[in-house]
């Protein structure tokens, strides 16, 4: 139905069911003699939008992008033209202008109305790669040169696609939305401020099906924007319009919060964006971009801090699972092959699988600490790479299998602050928390020191490779092995890489382990406690 000829010249063409005007009563509707048409064109660099019905264009609903117009308000510039899905049938474009002077702004909004989905369908396709014409640089033989969102040049396509198509399936938001400790949290939070959100504007990042938007409307939100990229989004809009006193004030964005844009600032920036270890699957940055991109300073964001907490456990249990995992490959005569010489790659490969569970507080052997990230003023450069530097003093003498990690989150309310955590002993939450596991324990005395470092790296399949290290002084090897017992004992050194993305799920219940005498629980979980 559309047309081109050449590459000065690009129209498209497309049927409504009608048009009106927001600050007008009246609309335009198609006929069978005379359909309203709108018409997209980029000719020589200039991109236009415009609705036409017959052969006449219909005064007030033309917009120019780039290039000036003259109004009753005067000589005004256009800036953006953005577009909004209001429902299955129906979307709104908003025009921003200015002023030839700049002194002042103006936004007109212009509502259409479709006669079926695939119609909405085809209209939102046109406008996106109108956009990107008008947006694009033009190379010498004519073709167009369009800059990539800064998620798809930092993100492996094969591992969005799958994150995605995960996020968007209703099983996967139910597991989310039955973490009771979770989502209880969260309607605590924003119900309990309510003064953060009364007549403020909102943006929910991930809004995934839409639950946390819809909270901030109960608390009294002007408009929240729910940005949501996956399949979700149309759930969410079907949620929300089926809420429609709270429905009324949320407009669901579907598309990344890297590259959506919105009519205007907002208040307050909500979101989930935890993941394992607080950073796996690296949604923090599109938290810490849409901080940069849409939130008025001095905002609020909920959350507004992450602290990482990590202490040495010991865990024979654990350690001997794991290792007999690769007892398979022991095997000199299966099926008449000598399975051995891949047992030490598989007995590698199951230690670089951090393992994902809910464990006794009383494996750890050392007071746990913390490190914070700071969602106010943390740049997203800075949650590339991760180097926490180690330093415990060992509660008990025992072998150390590795080093637990979990995390919490802060909500720096105005009236309350919240805290959400996933420690050892609080209520499981579906993050669990995490351990990895050193394929050679190492020996501590009580007293002792335990130092380390764990170094993490993001990977483009949206998560993190993790280097760690643990190393302690054992006067109980040094006795056994004579010298360096008169120095303190023998300092010794464990390393591991695992990768983030790739946890051993182990789903089973805290086992009933017995305390050492030498040991104190409470004193161990003191440090996690949130102030």
């Amino acid at each position: 139905m559309g047309d081109s000829t050449g590459h000065k010249h690009k129209h498209l063409e497309l049927t409504l069911a009608a048009v009106s005007e927001l600050s007008s009563s009246s609309s335009v509707s198609s006929s069978s003699s005379t359909p309203v048409i709108a018409r997209f064109s980029a000719d020589d660099g200039v991109a236009a939008l415009r609705f036409h019905q017959g052969s006449e264009f219909i005064d007030g609903l033309n917009v120019d992008l780039g290039t000036s117009e003259v109004s009753e308000r005067g000589s005004c510039l256009i800036l953006e033209i953005m577009l909004f899905k209001l429902g299955p049938l129906q979307s709104l474009c908003v025009s921003e202008s200015a002023d030839t002077n700049k002194e002042k702004s103006y936004s007109r909004g212009v509502s259409i109305q479709f006669r079926n989905e695939e119609e909405s369908r085809d209209f939102h396709s046109a406008f996106d790669q109108w956009q990107m014409e008008s947006k694009g640089t033009h190379l010498p033989n004519g073709d167009i040169s369009v800059s990539e969102s800064k998620f798809d040049n930092k993100i492996e396509s094969s591992s969005a696609k799958m994150y995605f198509h995960y996020y968007g399936q209703l099983l996967h938001q139910q597991n989310m939305l039955q973490d009771y400790v979770r989502t209880g949290t969260y309607y605590a939070a924003v119900i309990e401020n309510r003064v953060d959100f009364t007549g403020r504007v909102v943006v929910d990042v991930g809004a995934g099906s839409g639950i946390l938007s819809l909270f901030a409307a109960q608390a009294g939100a002007k408009h929240v924007y729910a940005v949501e990229a996956s399949e979700m989004a149309d759930y969410a809009r079907k949620l929300i319009t089926g809420n429609p006193t709270l429905g009324q004030r949320i407009t669901v964005i579907k598309g990344k919060v890297e590259e959506v844009e919105l009519p205007e600032k907002a208040d307050i920036l909500i979101s989930e964006p935890m993941g394992t270890l607080l950073v796996n699957e690296r949604m923090l940055e599109s938290y810490i971009i849409a901080r940069d991109r849409f939130l008025v300073p001095n905002g609020k964001m909920f959350p507004s801090t992450g602290r990482i907490h990590m202490a040495p456990f010991s865990d024979e249990y654990l350690f001997v699972e794991i290792a007999n995992k690769a007892l398979f490959w022991q095997q000199q005569d299966y099926y008449g092959v000598d399975l051995t010489p891949l047992y030490g790659s598989a007995f590698q490969g199951y230690f670089s699988q951090p393992v994902v569970d809910a464990f006794d507080p009383r494996l750890l052997v050392c007071p746990p600490m913390c490190h914070v990230l700071n969602f106010n003023e943390i740049k997203e450069e800075d949650l590339y790479e991760i180097d926490i530097p180690l330093k415990f003093t060992a509660s008990v003498g025992t072998r150390v299998h590795g080093l637990a990690c979990w995390f919490d989150v802060l909500f720096n309310g105005s009236t309350v602050q919240r805290w959400l955590t996933t420690a050892p002993g609080a209520p499981t939450t579906h993050w669990y928390q995490i351990r990895c596991v050193l394929s050679q324990p190492i020996y501590v005395m009580a007293g002792q020191e335990i130092t380390g470092r764990l170094h993490m790296i993001a990977h483009n399949a949206q998560s993190y490779t993790i280097y760690l290290t643990l190393s302690g002084r054992s006067t109980v090897i040094a006795k056994m092995w004579g010298p360096g017992a008169e120095q303190g004992g023998i300092i010794q050194t464990s390393s591991c890489k695992l990768d983030l993305k790739e946890p051993y799920y182990r789903m089973s219940q805290p086992q009933p382990y017995t305390t050492a005498l030498d040991q104190q629980p409470h004193q161990l979980l003191q440090a996690q406690v949130p102030a």
